[in-house]
């Protein structure tokens, strides 16, 4: 097989001589993370210009549609990313390939029940959703825009899987670029010249979708296309139920953060329209943060997988340390930025000055949330590159109930949104402390294990 030049390298690096390369990939991956919530926010920003905020509020309700529609698929990502690690570092093209076709196969059916089950899904997601009508009624135009694109989400979540998988964060960049340059262009289009608002912003995310998708079916055949012999083996039995328990511990992990999210976004609109809006802006500063700590994580996944699969086990210890240490100081850099200029970031994404004035009451929560979540987002790599679904699962397992569910009652009972914000803080708490457990037994059976 010809060397590709932004592949993760091969064998046994001398002691921090990977440092150099780990960091060109998590600015890579930081910097492509960064263009996906950009179509997000100028949403927001469209929507929120506009006259009457039930757009802004609508799209929120929606948000949390997709969001259990696509989070709950996240394994397709997810889990790819660290299989195709391990048979990277195991130097295993044949693997990488069975890896990818068995994803891509899943990914495929999956979209295209979503679009047959279209309308059931609405009214579902709706009907639990509590609202005013005329946000509702908003909500539901961005949905019937975006589920348009579904099948092209999902696919291109297990392209993002391979490039990661494989550490090609210049790919991946593009991608980003593709599906952003043109959702922003057609936000344009749709929202600001042809004024068709929330079902405006919904089509333009879904189109973007399928532009990344051409561009990344392309990487795909040209890095590396299948020799016959590679095909035995692609649905064995025992390499399907491995990816089948890896999947569906992440999907019961993904779903537990669903849950929490979902609850405090509904629990924002049972409160008041005004605080579902304010809140809204605050998640997206928190998403914003996210995606940038994803950068790190998927570059500490990325390796974490290699390094598994190279049998390097005193290598997985300097991960975890290097990706804490550059996580948290990112999680707690830009929560203190936020906090210090809260009007004129957030004044940003919307000019309704009854929310803006609210924000610096609430915006001191994104320093425990993104403190505790930075660590938690670095873990979750971690040991996603370890395919440590069981782990993943019941740390966020935990986290929801003890962590979210107590607070989120409080608040409910009360109507009060700082407590809301307190439960979300216990909730990445839990989820940091449960994880660094399990990296501490995690290091000690590496450590036990080493002749």
């Amino acid at each position: 097989m010809p060397h590709l030049p932004e592949e993760i390298a091969p064998p046994s690096p001398p002691k921090h001589s990977w440092l150099g390369d780990f960091g060109k990939l998590a600015i890579a991956n930081i910097l492509s993370n960064l263009m996906v919530p950009l179509s997000g926010l100028i949403d927001t920003a469209f929507l929120g210009h506009l006259a009457d905020i039930r757009h802004l509020a609508g799209v929120a309700l929606a948000t949390v549609v997709f969001n259990i529609i696509y989070w709950s698929f996240g394994f397709l990502r997810m889990g790819t990313t660290g299989l195709i690690a391990q048979t990277a570092g195991r130097s295993d093209p044949g693997e990488q390939w069975r890896t990818a076709m068995r994803a891509l196969a899943i990914a495929l059916a999956l979209g295209i029940g979503l679009l047959l089950l279209q309308t059931p899904i609405r009214q579902l997601g709706f009907l639990i959703l509590q609202a005013d009508s005329s946000v509702i009624a908003a909500g539901e135009s961005f949905y019937q825009g975006r589920i348009w694109g579904a099948p092209a989400v999902l696919v291109n979540y297990v392209l993002l899987g391979w490039l990661l998988g494989r550490g090609q964060g210049r790919q991946v960049m593009v991608l980003a670029a593709v599906a952003n340059g043109s959702n922003i262009l057609l936000d344009y289009g749709f929202i600001v010249r042809l004024g068709w608002a929330s079902y405006g912003a919904g089509l333009a995310t879904a189109l973007s979708q399928y532009a990344a998708l051409l561009v990344g079916l392309g990487c795909l055949r040209s890095q590396l296309w299948p020799q016959p012999s590679w095909r035995r083996g692609l649905w064995q039995p025992a390499a399907l139920t491995k990816v089948l328990r890896l999947n569906g511990d992440i999907m019961v992990r993904t779903w537990a953060l669903l849950l929490s999210f979902s609850l405090f976004t509904h629990l924002s609109a049972l409160i008041g329209t005004e605080v579902l809006a304010v809140n809204t802006l605050l998640l997206q500063a928190l998403m914003l943060v996210s995606y940038l700590l994803d950068g790190i994580a998927f570059a500490t996944e990325a390796y974490a997988g290699k390094f598994r699969g190279q049998g390097h086990s005193s290598a997985l210890r300097q991960l975890a340390l290097v990706g804490g240490t550059v996580s948290l100081a990112g999680g707690l850099g830009t929560a203190a930025l936020f906090i210090s200029f809260p009007i004129g970031l957030f004044g940003l994404l919307s000019d309704h000055q009854e929310l803006l004035v609210q924000l610096p009451q609430y915006v001191f929560w994104l320093l425990p949330v993104l403190g505790f979540g930075s660590v938690a987002f670095m873990l979750d790599g971690f040991f996603l590159g370890l395919s440590a679904g069981k782990l993943l699962r019941n740390a966020t397992v935990i986290a929801t109930v003890v962590g979210f569910i107590p607070g989120a009652i409080a608040a409910y009972q009360t109507r009060n949104s700082h407590l809301l914000w307190l439960a979300m803080a216990c909730f990445m708490a839990m989820r940091a402390l449960t994880l660094s457990y399990g990296l501490r037994q995690q290091l000690r059976e590496d450590r036990l294990s080493c002749p």
